[in-house]
């Protein structure tokens, strides 16, 4: 891990990441509602909706990856760094 130089301005924890969310695409395209989506991957609406809107802060890997299985995609379907 890279060490910072004294001085060094730390990023905000809030500061803007680039990554953008097209879950909602992918959902339109497969004809499903986030609803179906959070019984298959069983996780709730609630945690996939803040997923979707982009106000999540992190994803585990076991709901992205079953996000993707569900909808039969790779995780770069859902998720761009702009």
């Amino acid at each position: 891990m890279a060490r910072r130089r004294p001085g060094e301005q730390v990023p905000e924890a809030d500061e803007a990441h680039g990554v953008t969310v097209h879950l909602d695409e992918v959902l339109a395209e497969r004809g499903m509602t986030l609803t179906e989506l959070a019984d298959h991957v069983g996780v709730t609406v609630v945690n996939l909706s803040v997923l979707k809107n982009g106000r999540a802060k992190a994803v585990r890997f076991s709901t992205l990856t079953g996000i993707c299985r569900a909808l039969d995609c790779q995780p770069g379907d859902i998720l761009r760094v702009d």
